[in-house]
């Protein structure tokens, strides 16, 4: 069975930026990924901005989406009563747009772990009960 990798924000990151504390294991992740990398146009924009003085990665950034190796695989428009109820389900957290669409990929796509920096995912829970498969650097000690 293959898993559906979703790719948070601060992955891409660390990815993307070798001076990122996190830049070694985000690499040594996504040389195991079968392509492409699912995410939503939240993390895309959010990673892009992140990544503001770094030319050369907001440049592979694009690449990588225009070959395919990270595909935007989330209609935000016909996602979007059910992410806004997810924003408002998790307001204390706090939750934001990108958290709340990826946790609403995981309830699209049943065999989909996401890829992530962000401990906040441990409290979220897919269909309002299930934990939610996560592949983060604490989950590999």
């Amino acid at each position: 069975m293959k898993v559906a990798q979703l790719a948070d924000t601060g992955p891409l990151v660390a990815l993307l930026d070798r001076s990122d504390h996190h830049h070694a294991w985000a690499v040594e992740c996504f040389k195991q990924f079968h392509p492409p990398v699912m995410t939503c146009e939240a993390v895309l924009a959010e990673t892009f901005y992140l990544l503001g003085g770094l030319s050369s990665s907001r440049k592979t950034l694009a690449h990588w989406h225009r070959e395919g190796l990270i595909q935007i695989s989330f209609d935000f428009q016909q996602q979007a009563p059910l992410v806004w109820k997810l924003l408002e389900k998790y307001a204390d957290t706090p939750m934001d747009v990108a958290d709340a669409c990826l946790v609403r990929m995981t309830e699209i796509l049943p065999d989909a772990r996401i890829w992530t920096l962000d401990s906040d995912f441990l409290v979220y829970r897919r269909h309002g009960r299930t934990s939610i498969p996560l592949l983060a650097p604490w989950e590999q000690r």
